[in-house]
């Protein structure tokens, strides 16, 4: 089953059980589905957007929400915070598992060990590799920090 027909699912169940809050958050991930659909028919593509696309939107969604957040909370706004989070939290059901911090370091260390990267030079090869294996389980602006500290101090 696809991200798609998850969502989907998770929306009629919640439907039954009248959870305004999922319905609403699940109906705003479809909508944004649906509107990614559009832009990609608009680019001439025949067919809809695949689960990595929608885990790259689900993605920005996520760090959209987490930016609202700081501004609620700065501006005193903490049910609309409580709100947003709430948000991820569904969001975050539809995304693969996110790979630990310890993991990260291993998968970063382990790259630039096999692929001989000596300098900064190199950061874009690393990312690129990365994100070819293991896009959607790790947070890419931690994983750029990381890398950057560690080839500066090669």
């Amino acid at each position: 089953m696809n991200i798609r027909e998850k969502v989907s699912k998770n929306l009629k169940d919640a439907m039954i059980k009248k959870d305004t809050n999922l319905i609403n958050t699940l109906r705003l991930i479809l909508a944004a589905i649906k509107e990614r659909d559009i832009i990609s028919k608009g680019k001439g593509h025949d067919v809809e957007v695949n689960d990595k696309v929608i885990i790259s939107l689900l993605q920005s969604m996520i760090k959209q929400r987490k930016g609202s957040i700081e501004l609620y909370v700065q501006g005193n706004r903490v049910d609309l915070a409580k709100k947003e989070e709430n948000e991820i939290k569904i969001i975050s059901n539809f995304l693969p598992s996110q790979l630990s911090k310890q993991e990260i370091d291993e998968i970063i260390n382990n790259t630039i060990k096999s692929n001989e990267v000596n300098s900064m030079k190199d950061m874009g090869k690393v990312i690129k590799i990365i994100k070819e294996q293991y896009d959607g389980m790790m947070d890419f602006g931690y994983v750029s920090k990381v890398i950057k500290e560690k080839l500066s101090n090669l």
